[in-house]
């Protein structure tokens, strides 16, 4: 079972991920693509993704908007999977060439 994070790790692991920010329980980042095809695409490599870790996010595709919300809810906060997601989400969106929202 995934340990829950404590408030300065969280704080400490978002300093490396950009456009990501706490909410509550959670993580969560908003990507502009270039287009909602792009958009579309960035949420299919990270669908890929989350299906091989086993751990799967939150995620609402508004046009070229995308959101992502990491949580591990059987813990009930954020783990250290939750940071890795996040990073390969970014990952993925800067590939495609969306930049983080906010």
């Amino acid at each position: 079972m995934p340990r829950l994070l404590d408030d300065e790790e969280i704080e400490r692991q978002l300093r490396d991920l950009p456009g990501w920010r706490r909410d509550g329980e959670a993580i969560t980042a908003a990507y502009e693509a270039p287009d909602f095809l792009a958009g579309v695409r960035i949420v299919d490599e990270v669908a890929l993704e989350a299906e091989g870790m086993d751990h799967h996010p939150d995620i609402d595709i508004r046009w070229r908007t995308v959101t992502f919300t990491c949580s591990t809810h059987s813990e009930g906060g954020l783990t250290q999977l939750d940071v890795e997601l996040a990073h390969r989400i970014s990952e993925a969106a800067a590939r495609l060439k969306a930049q983080p929202r906010g």
